[in-house]
């Protein structure tokens, strides 16, 4: 069980919340700052006092006065005029965590909702209700609106649900569940979907299957390597201290542990002097990515500890503050930057799988073939990958970097935060593809080279790949081989190095390096 607090939520928390599916509460202590901060509001709302969101209009509406007795209609008006998100839905995990990020954003007790909304997206949680939400039509400034409202939907016995693996109207399971909908009062909408929840949501998921990429990248580097006969020199420790990136550092110590017992790899002098920069940088590339993870990583949980609706409710509503902690600039950057440095994994690989396939660089089989000039062998695979590198140049273009004004110009900047994030999401599975065809051609030139030569740690990967894919002994339909590849990568639990142990990849969002 994960007690919520609106303060403590981490990354390995998320992770088991969206993919362990452990039960989520909220603690008694949150809940009664709840109650107070909901106290505020409905003392305000009897007073007729003039606050933002609470007895006004939203946006540029905000100078209007809503009367008592329409504040009920005003709360679902809300919430059925911003449902007007388009394209595809997020993925199930992704509306699992807007659901888990919304209810830990309430929790702080600064939003003014009843513990009965809190109730509900917890209860969806718990029963695996998962709201339908489009992916496009967010801003990402006055909070995720249109994505935020879909999820607002379902409390209200409407919308549409991923639910026991079907897509279906929300009152259907919500009646399954003997879950109650709810009516919105004064403030409640608004609070719904005055947040960043779905561009910090599709965050988390990206960041987690990120950063298990960013392991898998130095493994299959590491067969590369054997494959290529590399150099181990370039992965000193002094020359990592030398330069000072803590990353940097790591990179190289993973990949001396992954290499060590080799009989494939080289010094320098024995066969070349050095490598190419796509062997003999990698400590550098991958170390700059590691960098960028751990910013995003403390970016995003900072916001999914953040109070992120307007107005804010303080000191038991002795102070109600109109600000802008909707606004997701700091998500949009983050993100942003995550897709850079993710496309550079694949850059770089895609540089690994070429010096494997070219006869010009190396001394196997011209593209890894059984049987060169009648069969073609990995040619093909490599302009997959240079395609998927060259679509991530475009993906990779920032999204923070746009603003388009909106409500009439009082919305004036925005972040595109949630553009972002979906670009980042989208680079992060184009990599895995592309490292899947790296993974492809390494193994078969570590066993050009004779498996039984190589390191015990690459040896296990070799083995685990081979129940996906086997041996190249004749052209087949290597699409199929990729996308193989692929699921390997997604779904295995790989054994990863860090802190001087071997453990499960699943675990390394505990803390990194």
């Amino acid at each position: 069980m994960k007690i919520l607090d609106g303060n403590s939520l981490c990354m390995y928390d998320m992770y088991r919340i969206i993919y362990e599916e452990v039960y989520v509460k909220a603690s008694d202590e949150s809940m009664e700052k709840v109650k107070r901060s909901r106290k505020a509001v409905e003392g305000i709302v009897d007073r007729k006092e003039v606050i933002y969101g609470i007895t006004t209009g939203f946006g540029k509406f905000s100078d209007i006065f809503i009367d008592q007795n329409d504040v009920e209609e005003l709360q679902h008006n809300l919430i059925n005029s911003h449902a007007c998100g388009v394209g595809d839905p997020f993925p199930e995990v992704v509306s699992r965590a807007m659901l888990v990020l919304r209810a830990n954003a309430l929790l702080k007790g600064f939003s003014g909702v009843r513990p009965v909304v809190i109730d509900r997206l917890l209860d969806l949680v718990n029963t695996k209700i998962h709201p339908v939400v489009p992916e496009q039509g967010s801003l990402g400034a006055s909070g995720d609106l249109a994505p935020l409202s879909h999820l607002a939907l379902v409390l209200l016995g409407e919308g549409e649900v991923f639910y026991k693996g079907e897509r279906m109207a929300a009152h259907i399971a919500l009646k399954e569940e003997g879950i109650e909908p709810i009516t919105l009062t004064a403030k409640e909408g608004l609070a719904l979907i005055n947040g960043t929840q779905a561009m910090t949501a599709m965050g988390v998921i990206s960041y987690l299957e990120a950063e298990k990429i960013a392991y898998q990248t130095e493994v299959i580097a590491s067969l590369t390597i054997e494959g290529l006969r590399g150099i181990t020199d370039a992965f000193d420790e002094d020359i990592q201290l030398a330069r000072g990136y803590k990353e940097q550092v790591n990179v190289a110590r993973r990949i001396r542990t992954y290499l060590k017992g080799s009989q494939l790899t080289t010094r320098q002098g024995e066969l070349r002097v050095q490598d190419a920069y796509s062997l003999r940088c990698i400590p550098q590339v991958h170390g700059a990515s590691w960098h960028t993870l751990n910013y995003v990583k403390e970016m995003l949980e900072i916001e999914m500890n953040a109070a992120t609706d307007n107005p804010l409710i303080f000191d038991d509503g002795e102070k109600i503050i109109s600000g802008g902690n909707f606004h997701g600039q700091p998500i949009a950057l983050a993100m942003d930057y995550l897709g850079i440095a993710m496309a550079e994994l694949a850059n770089i690989s895609e540089r690994r799988t070429e010096r494997l396939v070219n006869p010009q660089l190396n001394d196997l089989p011209p593209f890894l073939s059984p049987e060169p000039g009648v069969q073609s062998g990995a040619m093909i695979m490599q302009y997959v990958a240079a395609s998927l590198v060259s679509e991530n140049k475009t993906l990779a273009h920032p999204a923070s970097v746009d603003s388009i004004p909106s409500s009439a110009n009082q919305e004036d900047h925005v972040s595109m935060g949630t553009i972002g994030s979906r670009h980042a999401h989208q680079i992060i599975q184009n990599v895995r593809k592309v490292l899947a065809i790296e993974a492809i051609c390494a193994m078969q030139a570590v066993e050009i080279r004779g498996k039984e030569k190589m390191a015990s740690l690459t040896q296990i990967t070799l083995e685990k790949g081979r129940e996906y894919i086997p041996y190249i002994e004749k052209d087949r339909v290597f699409s199929k081989d990729i996308e193989k590849a692929a699921v390997w990568l997604k779904n295995d639990n790989w054994v990863v190095f860090e802190n001087s142990e071997i453990r499960e990849n699943k675990l390394s969002v505990k803390g990194g390096d």
